[in-house]
C-alpha cells in the first residue's frame, strides 16, 4: 500500500512537470489585477452601508476612485518588468474597472509586483494628446478625477456620510477626501504619489497558453489608520495636496494579495 502511495505521488509530480509550459522569452500574454475592495472584513457596499472606523467614527462610502500605474513585475530570478504605459482608474461604482488588465507580459514566473496609486509626474505634465482613455482631461478623466483649477489628477477620491461631519450647504453630513499631488513643481509642492510592493502568495506563471490574475484585496478602512490616524470630525473635507499627507502615507498600506488564479 505504502509503495503504490508513493507511485502515485511520484505520478501525480510526473504529471504536474508534464502540463508546466516551458518558458519561451518570446511569448506573451495578459495578467489581470483583480481588485476587490473591503472595509475590514466587510465587502465593501456604496451608499447605505455603515462602517466604523478605528477612531469609533461611524461612515458610508458613497464613491471611491483610485488610479494605479507604473506597476512592474519582478521574476524569480531577480529581474523586473516595468508596464510603464499602463494607466488604470478602479471605480467602485463600475465593475467593469476592477479587474484592469496588463498586456502582453513576457512569460516567466513572477513572485513579486509594484504600483504606484496615481498619475506619475511625467504623464501628468506630457502634451494633452498624450493622455488618452482614463487620463483624458477633456472629460476630467472619468468621474471627475481630474482638477481644472490645479491642473492636476486626483490621484485618490473617497466620499461619503458620518454623523461627525458638520453639516454642509445641502443639509448633508458629508466627508470629502481628494488626494493629488505630484511635487516637483516647487520644493514645497506636496508629493501624494505612493509605491506599493506586494510579494505574491505564490507564483505567477504567464506562458503563451497561461494568463494568470493576480486577486488583490483593498482594505479602506485604513485610510483611516494605516499610518496614523486620520479622523473625520476633525477633517471632513480634504482636497489641499499640503493638507493630505496622513491619507496618502495611509492608503499606501490598504493593499494586499490574496491569491493567484
Amino acid at each position: 500500500m505504502k509503495q503504490l502511495f508513493i507511485g502515485l505521488l511520484l505520478f501525480t509530480a510526473a504529471c504536474s512537470s508534464e502540463n508546466l509550459e516551458p518558458i519561451n522569452p518570446n511569448d506573451k500574454n495578459n495578467v489581470t489585477l483583480e481588485f476587490e475592495n473591503r472595509v475590514a472584513a466587510q465587502t465593501l457596499v456604496l451608499n447605505d452601508t455603515k462602517y466604523t472606523n478605528s477612531s469609533g467614527e461611524d461612515f458610508t462610502i458613497t464613491t471611491l476612485n483610485y488610479f494605479i500605474s507604473n506597476v512592474a513585475l519582478k521574476k524569480t530570478d531577480g529581474t523586473v518588468v516595468k508596464m510603464p504605459d499602463h494607466y488604470f482608474l478602479v471605480r467602485q461604482a463600475d465593475k467593469n474597472t476592477l479587474m484592469p488588465v496588463l498586456k502582453d507580459v513576457p512569460a516567466a514566473d513572477y513572485t513579486e509586483m509594484t504600483f504606484t496609486i496615481g498619475v506619475d509626474s511625467v504623464k501628468s505634465i506630457s502634451a494633452v494628446d498624450q493622455r488618452i482613455g482614463v487620463l483624458d482631461v477633456a472629460s476630467y478623466g472619468s468621474d471627475n478625477m481630474y482638477w481644472s483649477w490645479n491642473s492636476g489628477y486626483i490621484f485618490f477620491k473617497m466620499e461619503g456620510i458620518s454623523t461627525v461631519a458638520p453639516t454642509n450647504a445641502g443639509g448633508l453630513q458629508k466627508y470629502q477626501y481628494h488626494v493629488g499631488g505630484f511635487g516637483g513643481r516647487t520644493a514645497a509642492t506636496a508629493n501624494n504619489l505612493r509605491t506599493v510592493t506586494l510579494s505574491l502568495p505564490s507564483v505567477a506563471s504567464v506562458r503563451k497558453s497561461k494568463s494568470p490574475t493576480i486577486h488583490l484585496i483593498a482594505d479602506i478602512s485604513k485610510v483611516f489608520s494605516g499610518v496614523s490616524p486620520v479622523k473625520i470630525a476633525s477633517a471632513a473635507v480634504v482636497m489641499s495636496p499640503a493638507a493630505a499627507g496622513p491619507i496618502a502615507n495611509n492608503y499606501a498600506k490598504v493593499f494586499s494579495v490574496d491569491h493567484i488564479h
